[in-house]
């Protein structure tokens, strides 16, 4: 996808949006609650001209949340946006953490988090016992039962005093019963789904640590539609409004 089509399509997002927003109108007392979280009246949108350069920065604010480097560069070459040095360079340590956390270099990940964000996982537990979990699981993948075991006693067992934490714990030392934890009830702790899934919580941790917003322009934008299209549903009935989808959007 070139990046002038992709403007257009990010473009006719604004104005879907729009529309969705205006639509709620005569909605009133959940268009209030919609609008509280918002910083113009979305009755106001109408008025608003959307331009190139607001679609390129809703577009580049998503890439840099999601660390696609390389993709910023060329839009930024493209397009004449500015981006700071220093936001770049926290971007490519970002990412670094993020490859480490979905290959499995967990530990190098913990390493990095703590030059980057100092004190992160200390007061975030959770978010600790996420990536220590990762680790454990490397190891059961690896077949070092043994090892997986010495890890979890030196580093997950403080977990266990946690009530929050018990249960999790369970689930993944129940994979040292399984010859194939693959083949187990809790296999979605081994997939790389699962991995994803802690390494967006830990992005959206290093950001929010950082004072920078967790969700980016673009993914509170689609937040803000979906929202608004449910509460026309509930209203008009499901049969008029179906729920909103951006791949399906993106394909009419």
């Amino acid at each position: 996808m070139t990046f002038e089509k992709g403007s257009k399509i990010f473009g006719s997002v604004f104005g879907f949006v729009s529309i969705i927003l205006l639509q709620s109108d005569q909605y009133h007392l959940k268009h209030k609650k919609i609008c509280s979280t918002m910083d113009i009246d979305p009755r106001q949108y109408e008025h608003i001209k959307i331009n190139g350069k607001d679609s390129h920065n809703t577009v580049l604010s998503y890439l840099i949340h999601g660390c696609f480097k390389d993709t910023v560069e060329s839009l930024v070459a493209s397009t004449g946006l500015k981006v700071p040095p220093a936001q770049l360079e926290d971007m490519e340590k970002r990412k670094r953490i993020l490859h480490f956390t979905v290959s499995g270099n967990v530990l190098d990940a913990i390493q990095l988090i703590e030059q980057l964000s100092p004190n992160l996982l200390e007061n975030n537990k959770g978010l600790l016992l996420d990536l220590l979990t990762l680790r454990f699981v490397e190891l059961i993948s690896s077949k070092k039962c043994t090892e997986a075991l010495e890890f979890a006693q030196a580093k997950l067992t403080p977990f266990g005093k946690v009530q929050e934490y018990v249960q999790k714990l369970e689930d993944f030392m129940a994979l040292l019963a399984y010859e194939e934890p693959e083949k187990s009830p809790m296999f979605h702790l081994l997939s790389l789904e699962y991995r994803q899934h802690v390494a967006d919580n830990l992005n959206r941790a290093i950001l929010a640590h950082a004072c920078i917003p967790s969700y980016s322009g673009l993914e509170r934008i689609i937040q803000q539609a979906t929202v608004v299209r449910q509460c026309l549903s509930e209203e008009l009935g499901k049969d008029v409004l179906s729920p909103f989808s951006l791949k399906d959007f993106l394909k009419s």
